[in-house]
């Protein structure tokens, strides 16, 4: 298990990605991705109030009513650390006192639950005065109504704010960063935020951390690209260099004899302050190698390998 930041909360080190929940995955068979996690010993998911919003015909919270629909019939929500993020849905938009307390109040009604284990905000907001934020989420902490803080695709200055704010006020400091972080995407977090999140002992959760699928090495063409419905987002990766990435990918994991979706998991897990990469399954079928990448350890050589094709 990890543990986030300085919360004591302890995780499986994989967490379960929940953005599918109502987009490519129907309720029964999120149920069923969710059941199968849980008895794997899974117990860290992953969504936001936007998910998935931007379906035609859906309005944004339905991977949540998902999980509270599944909560609801299962009576997991002991067993569960359960993350979710304000800032996206299309009724609650923004990060003003205001609006986070009253997106919080609607996710947990979504979710059927009274608290939040972590509470991201999701996307920094220009418009409203960090200093307001900050006493937003730390006002939902001390009504009991969430249990940690996070921050996601926040800039290192903007973070440093944050706690340089929290400090000065006496509010909840973060414990966690939701960065873009993968083996074909590292620059910008090695750079930026990954001092960030060492100075302050943030635990670091990383998503894409499958590059949009490119990491399972199911897309090597142009024409496999059409083969799934996140085909699109891995279509920047299918360069030289990335493709070199999934050939190491592949040749490690033939070693192991385990998918290269484990391999790229596994890989993230090792850098510093990672506390659990996010990557979602839309099908019990995919699963299973999410799951394997918390148990496999990679050799030296292995590691050097993959860091040096990434490097590129």
């Amino acid at each position: 298990m990890s543990t986030l930041g300085s919360s004591g909360i302890e995780v499986f080190p994989l967490n379960l990605g929940g953005n599918v929940f109502g987009w490519t995955s129907d309720e029964a068979t999120s149920h069923r991705v969710l059941d199968a996690f849980v008895e794997a010993g899974g117990n860290f998911v992953d969504t936001a109030d936007g998910y998935s919003a931007w379906v035609p015909g859906n309005s944004g919270g339905e991977s949540e009513t998902i999980i509270g629909s599944w909560f609801a019939a299962r009576g997991h929500r002991d067993r569960v650390v359960l993350a979710t993020k304000v800032s996206t849905h299309p009724q609650f938009q923004g990060l003003a006192a205001a609006n986070v307390a009253a997106a919080a109040d609607a996710s947990l009604s979504r979710l059927r639950t009274d608290y939040i284990d972590l509470y991201y905000a999701h996307y920094d907001d220009a418009n409203t005065p960090l200093e307001e934020t900050a006493g937003a989420f730390d006002a939902l902490v001390k009504a009991g109504k969430v249990r940690a803080i996070g921050v996601s695709n926040y800039s290192a200055a903007r973070i440093r704010e944050w706690f340089e704010i929290a400090r000065r006020n006496g509010f909840a400091l973060p414990v966690a960063v939701q960065p873009h972080y993968n083996l074909v995407e590292r620059t910008a977090y090695e750079r930026d935020i990954a001092p960030v999140a060492e100075a302050e002992g943030l635990a670091v959760l990383p998503y894409y951390a499958l590059a949009a699928g490119f990491l399972t090495g199911k897309y090597r063409t142009e024409a496999d690209l059409a083969s799934g419905p996140r085909g699109g987002g891995a279509k920047q990766y299918l360069t030289e260099d990335g493709l070199a990435v999934v050939k190491v990918l592949t040749d490690i994991a033939a070693t192991h004899g385990v998918e290269p979706a484990t391999v790229a998991l596994a890989w993230l897990r090792t850098r510093k302050n990672v506390a659990a990469p996010i990557a979602s399954a839309r099908s019990t079928e995919q699963l299973p190698a999410l799951i394997a990448s918390a148990t496999l350890n990679l050799a030296a050589d292995e590691l050097a390998a993959l860091d040096e094709v990434s490097a590129r």
